[in-house]
């Protein structure tokens, strides 16, 4: 190859993210012993390069037709691209865009072919169009630590690579956020602030004039340096075309008398913090005008108390909206009230409501189609007190874990949706199903998308980060230092392409995993796909705290099946009895809890709800096929695996293992809950022996993790928040030996009269022909006739429709619904119709013989949406795919 010409119009080639990309391109064609040239009109020298980019803006018709381009896309962030032969026998791409984003995009992709395949990845072919799915689509970097983030914070050379790889996978927003660690209110933890560092952020960046507010040990040349270091990453996160949002989660300066804060704030008061913290915004943004948008938890945990915080917020609002440009303000959904939206409704600002996708886990890609009861309820406790906490935790409790009511289609604010770092904060994720399935579902309800906390988030949180303890490796061929963001660029790669364009091709991809990778990238692909099923559904299944700082499936601080060993660490989260049997699913709606099945199985009455069975033998297929490609991998070595893949399987060994754990634990707490009814002492029999193979697979993560993780892997100083598998193991220990107590003296006892049998559920029938036929929209008071077709029914089968409203303080309606021929149809009432919110339903569908299925249901890769929304007709535009 000897050149690459990228060619087009100059006020193209001269946008920031084109230069950006045309630079990563150049980066790949050296690696062919090629070099890019750059010009705005036609080469003179054009034979000489094997290449040719033609860059043609998507409004220039004439110039598209002629290049012989159809069907323009005008949405910001797509292209049309189209590659053809020359008649030197190189290769020519013609890139048709609305904008310096799509015109990035294709650019890149071009890089990435260029350095997978060189020419090979340029076979002459149709057009192909690109669109976004998602118009938010975000990763959130969390400052946590003065030991442990300090470092990159401060590093040129990691933003550099981190944000290439970023934009790179069609990110189009990178938050950074500040004071996300610490949660100010009434709770002791909350009065425990230690390393303070960047939590208040103003002093540590400004000296704001007018006032003698700083940080004690922060000198005047570090706060600069701190200021230089924050507009350096927002200048170049602008650069690659993403928006910058800066998060100030946190306005408490003093988190209580027993804090010892490591940098006290000096020279605030009560009387000046509304005053200060306005005047800082105001001038935050005007020395770094590169932030678009600024991230505030607007309740009681971000330091202000919830009694009158409107009177606060409105001088910070006031000050964004004085910054003389479009600002977003971007609320964390928890503790909204109307005082707050009226509070933020200013000129110049952009609010937009955050909530959480699955309370403050990754569960699956679909949204929760009910809460827990637990959301539902005002709650308060021993020195609860109503001025500070009382709308968050009493009045608007319903918006802590979800999208809450916030979903009307008239709604005044916008949303989207984070995805918090509590399911998987260590090991390698990637499933490109259910990547598919977050970039279907993140504009759910007509949200804008979502934002993903990255992998280590939290890391060193509260005080626990200490120099060089960052990287969680022990052995130096693994350790990656700054750069240990690298170990998971597949996960950044997924979300960031699915998000985009949840229908990719698979290429997209396999490019990434045959140079990772080479010979081992299709077996990986299938492993990490297999495996990356298991946390996630056992977050939503298993929802025994909402909280990411007391719940960590990865490292799992163990609940018991004991109804003698009762645990206190989960009790505040989740209901009493503090064991496996009354712990609530995330979505009480789709999925049974260990204790109700029990009680339903035994009687004979199941609904349609996924049983614990079934989950536990989802998990097991996915681990066999896991292990099966792990297997293959390991065979086809001939010398120690490269570094990458020494990481990946490593966590692939811990998955394997923690999957069958939590497989074998819902098996057993179902016999134990059997026992508990019946006394039968089969069952408890039964339980012993399952737990004792769940507990000796979660044992053997030890002695895969020996000399590879650090011994205490500290993201905060709770016990579900630091430590190491081998610590998880003594209550383990406890849990069984008071389950074998119980089980010898029921073998002492007489055996019970003989008790009913309880109906075993670990599979369904499916019905994979049924689809359901309403309106494309429906009228607001107007009735709405819902039909179940399929071909497959039998005389004696009867359905029942379930359907709410798009608002998570609701509960599911149900009707009988009539059979007509090959369908069911039921009505929905035109005086529910008449609402702003969409509706949404599922069908709960019986057969004589079998029990009860949902439909649409899950499919195999829980990747779907178990039920159908659907939009008025009042609704301008709905951005949702496939709703």
């Amino acid at each position: 190859m000897t050149g690459v010409a990228v060619v087009g119009p100059p006020e193209v080639l001269a946008q920031a993210p084109v230069r950006w990309a045309i630079g990563r391109l150049d980066g790949a064609a050296t690696t062919h012993g090629a070099h890019v040239v750059v010009a705005d009109d036609v080469l003179a020298d054009d034979r000489e390069c094997v290449l040719t980019v033609a860059l043609i803006r998507a409004e220039d018709s004439r110039s598209t037709v002629a290049a012989g381009l159809r069907d323009m896309p005008h949405e910001p962030e797509s292209y049309a691209l189209r590659i053809v032969a020359d008649e030197a026998g190189g290769r020519r791409v013609v890139v048709a865009a609305p904008d310096d984003v799509g015109f990035a995009y294709a650019l890149t992709e071009l890089c990435g072919r260029l350095a997978a395949g060189g020419l090979g990845d340029f076979t002459p072919g149709p057009q192909l169009t690109q669109r976004p799915a998602v118009p938010v689509r975000g990763i959130q970097r969390i400052f946590a630590s003065v030991h442990e983030d300090s470092a990159w914070f401060h590093d040129r050379a990691f933003w550099t690579d981190y944000l290439d790889h970023l934009a790179t996978q069609r990110f189009n927003r990178f938050h950074l956020a500040f004071g996300m660690q610490y949660n100010y209110g009434t709770g002791v933890e909350s009065r425990t602030a230690s390393d303070n560092y960047l939590c208040f952020a103003y002093p540590f960046l400004l000296d704001v004039p007018g006032f003698h507010v700083r940080a004690q040990g922060v000198t005047a040349a570090e706060r600069e340096r701190n200021l230089a270091a924050l507009a350096h990453i927002a200048r170049e996160t602008r650069r690659r075309g993403m928006s910058f949002q800066l998060g100030l989660w946190n306005h408490a300066y003093d988190y209580g008398y027993d804090s010892r804060h490591w940098y006290p704030i000096l020279g605030i008061s009560p009387e000046i913090h509304a005053d200060y913290c306005a005047a800082a915004v105001r001038m935050l943004l005007a020395r770094i005008p590169e932030i678009d948008g600024l991230t505030f938890r607007v309740h009681y945990e971000g330091g202000i108390h919830d009694q009158g915080h409107e009177v606060f917020w409105d001088k910070v609002f006031h000050a964004v909206s004085d910054a003389g440009r479009p600002i977003e303000v971007d609320m964390h959904a928890k503790g909204i009230d109307q005082a707050i939206l009226d509070a933020v409704d200013k000129p110049g600002i952009r609010p937009v409501i955050s909530g959480k996708y699955w309370a403050e886990h990754m569960g699956v890609p679909y949204h929760q189609a009910s809460i827990r009861r637990r959301e539902l309820e005002g709650a308060t406790w021993p020195g609860f007190d109503a001025e500070v906490a009382g709308v968050t935790d009493v009045e608007r409790r319903l918006t802590r874990y979800g999208y809450a009511d916030f979903l009307s289609e008239g709604r005044p604010v916008e949303f989207m949706f984070r995805v918090w770092p509590g399911t998987q904060k260590l090991l390698l994720w990637g499933d490109p199903e259910m990547a598919g399935g977050f970039g279907r579902f993140a504009t759910f309800g007509g949200s804008r998308g979502v934002e993903f906390c990255e992998p280590l988030s939290f890391k060193g949180r509260r005080g626990t980060g200490e120099p060089g303890r960052r990287d969680p490796y022990l052995r130096d061929d693994l350790r990656l230092g700054v750069a240990d963001w690298r170990k998971y660029r597949y996960t950044y790669l997924l979300w960031g392409r699915l998000l985009y364009d949840p229908d990719a091709p698979p290429d997209t991809w396999r490019r990434f995993l045959r140079a990772e990778y080479g010979a081992a990238a299709a077996e990986i692909e299938t492993a990490l796909a297999s495996l990356s099923r298991i946390l996630p559904l056992v977050t939503v299944v298993h929802g025994v705290s909402g909280a990411n700082n007391f719940y960590w499936p990865e490292m799992y601080v163990d609940l018991p099946i004991s109804y003698w060993r009762q645990s206190s660490h989960y009790a505040f989260d989740t209901p009493a009895p503090s064991t496996w049997e009354g712990v609530s699913p995330f979505d009480p709606t789709m999925f049974y809890a260990v204790g109700e099945y029990a009680d339903d199985a035994l009687e004979g009455t199941l609904t349609g709800k996924y049983t614990p069975l079934e989950v536990a033998s989802w998990i097991e297929r996915w681990v066999a096929a896991g292990e099966a490609a792990i297997t293959r991998v390991r065979a086809g070595l001939d010398e120690p695996p490269a570094a990458q893949l020494h990481r990946t399987l490593v966590d692939l060994d811990v998955l394997t293992r923690l999957g069958r754990f939590f497989a074998g634990k819902f098996r057993a707490a179902v016999q134990y809950a059997l026992f508990r009814r019946t006394g039968d002492p089969t069952a408890i029999s039964e339980t012993v022996r399952l737990l004792e193979a769940a507990h000796a697979s979660y044992a053997a993560i030890v002695d895969v993790v020996a000399g590879v993780y650090q011994e205490d892997l500290a993201f905060g100083v709770g016990v579900s928040e630091r430590g190491h598998w081998a610590d998880r193991l003594p209550a383990m220990r406890e849990d069984l030996f008071a389950l074998s107590l119980e089980r010898d003296e029921a073998l002492r006892r007489e055996p019970p009269p003989t008790a009913k049998t309880p109906v075993v559920r670990d599979d369904r029938w499916r019905l994979d022909d049924a689809r359901f036929v309403v309106p494309e929209r429906f009228t607001r008071g107007q009735p709405l006739e819902v039909r179940l077709e399929t071909g497959s029914l039998t005389p004696a089968d009867a359905a029942e429709l379930h359907y709410r409203h798009v608002d998570q303080s609701e509960t599911f309606h149900q009707v009988v619904m009539d059979r007509q021929g090959t369908c069911f149809s039921a009505w929905i009432p035109g005086e529910f119709t008449a609402s702003s919110y969409p509706l949404m339903f599922f069908a709960e569908v019986r057969r004589a013989g079998y029990q009860p299925i949902f439909v649409p249901g899950f499919n195999d890769t829980l990747s779907n949406q178990p039920y159908v929304v659907l939009h008025s007709t009042d609704l301008v535009a709905v951005t949702q795919r496939g709703e």
